[in-house]
């Protein structure tokens, strides 16, 4: 008899308890519906421990008002990081109770603001990567990836700003987990210009493009060719193993990424880069002339070749590159700029000695001799850089160094009509 009595006053608890639960997420609702976010999670607290015992419909109702509460305080600039976070994870759990119970009330509004999340997380990944914040941008751009696997360049973009913030602990294993994956970033860019605002938009297959420009609102289709990134993704990696001293485990990545992707060049180049890293010049050598054998005729990868010799102070295989990939592709933008920064290196031992020399005959004749270099010099990046100028016009940096040659050797004309585009 007594027993029966215990039983039936647990039975009298767990009811109270359950009304408690129910009237502290509604609370929790009119707290957040009054724009009192704190407030509501304040309510959610009480109920935290007992929620798991909860019907699973009272349950998706406590991590919807859990996430949007979360969320509300993220829109509004509170520790945004966390918060949109923590309501994904919220709005997750909403998503599992659902589909274990099968009843689906909130799953479908939790989904979409899943996807807000992820754009939030992006959006201001961005912003925080244009204020050299990439650490917090880092973060923020793996927490987009957590929330859709399936939109891995998050993940190499997390990665990118890693190494970006110099945070190589960070940024290992996430190239760890591309290299799993073993993700390209291949594809193709569909492009065209937006007769309103002149920007160049991207589409998402050629079919919307070319709609677009049957519609009238585009012009100037254009397709482009996005290249492969393996081969920035294990350099990335080999240079951190490197830096860790882990050279073996470096050179095994790179030959492991080989036999996975044997038509992949770019990962020749970076096999080779290890090797320059490494200071063997043999090995090196070796990997540059099969790049070449591979496939002569790819002005990537003989640029790539240029900058490498460039890095490695060997400056006439850097020009013979550069020279080669302007004769495969002609409007090779970043050839000509590094062909003549290149050619501009040349400057700063004439200056020196320049600034070395007194005021003596013999001193002001070989004064006069290092000013004809130096404008031989300046004569001599004149094309290049006008090419670059011409095929890029809104790169800032190329026509100021333009602009500041033709001041240098006295092209006042010239100099005036090139300030005239750049306002």
């Amino acid at each position: 008899m007594k027993s029966k009595y215990v039983i039936l006053a647990s039975a009298l608890l767990i009811s109270v308890a359950t009304f408690a639960q129910k009237d502290q997420i509604k609370n929790a609702e009119k707290a957040l519906k009054s724009g009192d976010a704190q407030g509501a999670l304040a309510q959610l607290k009480d109920a935290e421990n007992s929620i798991v015992n909860a019907k699973d419909t009272e349950q998706a109702q406590y991590y919807f008002v859990q996430g949007n509460a979360y969320l509300d305080l993220a829109t509004k600039k509170v520790e945004e990081s966390k918060n949109l976070t923590a309501a994904a994870d919220s709005y997750k759990k909403l998503i599992d109770v659902e589909n274990t119970s099968g009843k689906q009330k909130y799953s479908t509004q939790a989904a979409a603001s899943i996807t807000n999340i992820k754009g939030l997380l992006i959006n201001s990944a961005i912003a925080d990567t244009q204020a050299n914040k990439h650490s917090d941008g880092a973060k923020k751009l793996y927490d987009a990836y957590q929330l859709d696997k399936k939109d891995t360049i998050n993940l190499y973009y997390a990665a990118s700003t890693a190494v970006n913030a110099q945070d190589f602990d960070t940024a290992l294993p996430m190239y760890e987990e591309l290299k799993k994956l073993n993700y390209s970033g291949k594809g193709t860019l569909y492009l065209a210009t937006n007769k309103a605002n002149n920007n160049e938009d991207n589409f998402a297959n050629a079919k919307e493009r070319d709609l677009a420009i049957k519609l009238g609102t585009h012009e100037k289709p254009k397709t482009e060719a996005i290249p492969s990134k393996r081969g920035e993704i294990y350099k990335n990696l080999a240079l951190i193993l490197v830096q860790k001293g882990k050279i073996e485990d470096a050179k095994k990545a790179i030959a492991d990424a080989r036999k996975t992707n044997p038509d992949d060049s770019s990962l020749i180049l970076t096999e080779a880069n290890l090797y320059l890293e490494t200071k063997d010049y043999d090995q090196y050598k070796k990997l540059v002339g099969e790049a070449l054998q591979k496939d002569p005729n790819n002005a990537d990868l003989v640029f790539n070749l240029g900058v490498l010799s460039a890095n490695s102070k060997n400056e006439a295989d850097a020009e013979k590159y550069y020279l080669k990939a302007i004769e495969i592709n002609p409007n090779y933008t970043n050839a000509y700029l590094n062909l003549a920064a290149l050619k501009l290196e040349a400057e700063k031992p004439i200056i020196d000695e320049m600034n070395k020399l007194g005021t003596s005959a013999k001193d002001m004749k070989r004064y006069d001799v290092l000013k004809a270099q130096r404008e031989g010099v300046f004569k001599g990046v004149i094309p290049y850089l006008k090419k670059a100028n011409e095929l890029d016009p809104k790169n800032e940096d190329v026509a100021k160094t333009l602009l500041g040659v033709y001041k240098a050797l006295e092209m006042t004309a010239e100099a005036k009509a090139l300030k005239a585009t750049m306002n």
